[in-house]
């Protein structure tokens, strides 16, 4: 499914994610050209939007365990298909990355939810490298 007015890709949300349960259709659109951000935006309210990045530029070694629970909410089971983008959080001295719980968006069928890693130790703020 596409949004015509867009042309991107629709990605809905299998689960709303926490504190926006009549959100559940957001498109990725690119911020910059090396396409390292993205603002994942409701296509109900353009106006919510979230910063997000995939974690690898940032933190090479970031590789979360996903239960089967994420799995079977998806509707996959090929790791390789999925699609991990970290929400960021844009501050005047810092930037932050919420590496706690990432969105998980499954390739195939553009169904995607917010995944917290419980015990896992990942920073809610892990600060991102000036250079990007």
């Amino acid at each position: 499914m596409t949004d015509t007015e867009l042309d991107m890709p629709i990605i809905e949300m299998a689960v709303p994610m926490p504190g926006f349960p009549a959100h559940r259709q957001f498109v990725l659109v690119r911020l910059n050209d090396e396409g390292l951000l993205y603002a994942f935006t409701s296509i109900d309210d353009p106006e919510l939007r979230f910063l997000v990045a995939p974690p690898e530029p940032f933190f090479p070694d970031y590789a979360p365990e996903i239960e089967n629970e994420v799995f079977a909410a998806l509707n996959t089971k090929d790791p390789d298909r999925l699609l991990l983008m970290v929400v960021i959080t844009a501050g005047v001295n810092e930037t932050t990355a919420n590496l706690l719980a990432p969105i998980v968006v499954d390739r195939d069928s553009r169904r995607a939810m917010q995944v917290v890693l419980n015990g896992s130790n990942m920073p809610v703020r892990a600060i991102m490298r000036k250079d990007y």
